[in-house]
């Protein structure tokens, strides 16, 4: 299985496309193709057939898959764009922040 440097839940700021600079948080992640999916960004019109959950059908907006390069976490404690960094405390893996230096797990 592919390793992403973000998961699902985290807070992430967009760094390339249409929607740069924009942040929101992983509302999916899809690391077998290295994509993860941003609530609010990447917006997409997709045409729904009639069903029996969807009475009206019609055209939805949805987010679209980014790919995960784009993307770059924002730390809870200092509020930036950051890279990580990981570090071993009691015997689990923890990511850091690089530039404040605090856990974020």
């Amino acid at each position: 299985m592919a390793k992403m440097h973000v998961r699902k839940g985290d807070k992430v700021r967009i760094l390339a496309g249409k929607d740069k600079g924009k942040e929101g948080e992983i509302l999916r992640s899809l690391p077998q193709s290295q994509r993860v999916v941003v609530e609010g960004c990447n917006m997409m019109k997709k045409a729904q057939r009639p069903t029996q959950q969807n009475q009206q059908g019609g055209i939805t907006t949805m987010e679209a898959p980014l790919h995960v390069s784009n993307v770059m976490l924002v730390c809870p404690h200092c509020k930036e764009a950051t890279r990580l960094a990981k570090k071993r405390v009691d015997g689990k893996r923890v990511r850091v922040c690089k530039k404040c230096g605090k856990d974020i797990d």
